[in-house]
């Protein structure tokens, strides 16, 4: 941990969480940012809490106790990772219909979810051969790194993953009563989320990696490793390898899509300005706007350049 000031704490709760508190927390939480450095995304709504933080450690614990006051003193599900950089600008607090958006308010991830694995049992589930392995996460996640045999549902977002459980899960099972259905995501949010749907559609046999990825990640020796690729991440970073230190991605900023080193030595590919996913999604209009907007950033960077070194 050495050189690396800023802690990175991502979280979720689901509880049920009265309007009246959220706005009360929203201003605490607004409060401290203008008091102690904190950035990060937080997304409130009545089922839940989700989110990731950046600050010095002392703020995090500030913060972290202030949460738990609100929360009853639930599981927060914390992962942590640290980083010598902020990875967020500022901090954001929306406040939504759901903390994940799944579109399927009937279902309650507090009252009714799978059985959570940890990381040490995570591996010996889904080697097991009754086992089919379910990735909650949207495409482009999934394209840079996911767990081996996998099957990758190719949603843009999660609210398009119910439908894919209408219309493709049963043709995985060969026998509802004896496979096991193990999913996982980044940090267990949508996996929690979606163990829920199954539940409540009848399916049995529902295991969810507590944690997700990064939890796994930070769990296990590289060499038991199961995870291929990187990890996407909701901020600057883009993505962690393996130590989960920034891994090798990188932001297109036309389209949003992750890009590789390799990904950037294509042709197709200018910062700022397109990449290979999106060559044909925009119009020249747009790439002149694009084009401007890259020399605005790469102006301001050579102007913070030199307030640094002077």
């Amino acid at each position: 941990m050495k050189g690396k000031n800023y802690k990175i704490v991502s979280l979720y709760s689901f509880f049920p969480f009265q309007e009246n508190l959220i706005l009360d927390l929203k201003n605490k939480l607004l409060e401290i940012e203008n008091d102690k450095d904190l950035s990060g995304l937080l997304i409130f709504a009545s089922e839940g809490i989700n989110g990731t933080i950046c600050a010095e450690k002392n703020v995090i614990d500030i913060v972290i106790n202030l949460l738990n006051k609100y929360i009853d003193n639930r599981n927060l599900n914390i992962k942590v990772n640290f980083s010598k950089k902020k990875v967020f600008k500022k901090l954001k607090i929306k406040i939504k219909r759901e903390i994940v958006t799944m579109g399927f308010p009937e279902i309650n991830p507090s009252e009714t979810n799978g059985t959570y694995i940890d990381s040490a049992d995570w591996n010996k589930l889904i080697k097991n051969k009754n086992t089919i392995v379910i990735d909650t996460r949207n495409h482009y996640e999934v394209s840079i790194g996911t767990f081996q045999n996998s099957i990758n549902p190719n949603t843009r977002n999660f609210s398009e993953f119910p439908k894919w459980v209408d219309d493709h899960l049963d043709t995985h099972l060969e026998n509802n009563e004896s496979k096991n259905i193990a999913m996982f995501c980044t940090g267990g949010i949508r996996c929690e989320k979606a163990t829920s749907l199954l539940k409540k559609k009848g399916y049995k046999n529902i295991y969810h990696l507590r944690g997700g990825i990064l939890k796994y990640l930070d769990d296990i020796p590289k060499a038991e490793n199961l995870f291929n690729g990187e990890c996407y991440v909701f901020d600057k970073r883009v993505a962690l390898n393996n130590e989960l230190e920034k891994g090798s991605y990188s932001i297109c900023h036309a389209c949003g899509m992750p890009v590789s080193i390799q990904d950037q030595k294509r042709k197709e590919y200018r910062k700022g300005i397109q990449c290979h996913f999106c060559i044909d999604q925009f119009s020249d209009d747009d790439r002149k706007r694009f084009e401007e907007r890259q020399k605005q950033i790469d102006r301001l960077k050579v102007e913070n350049n030199k307030i640094y070194q002077d």
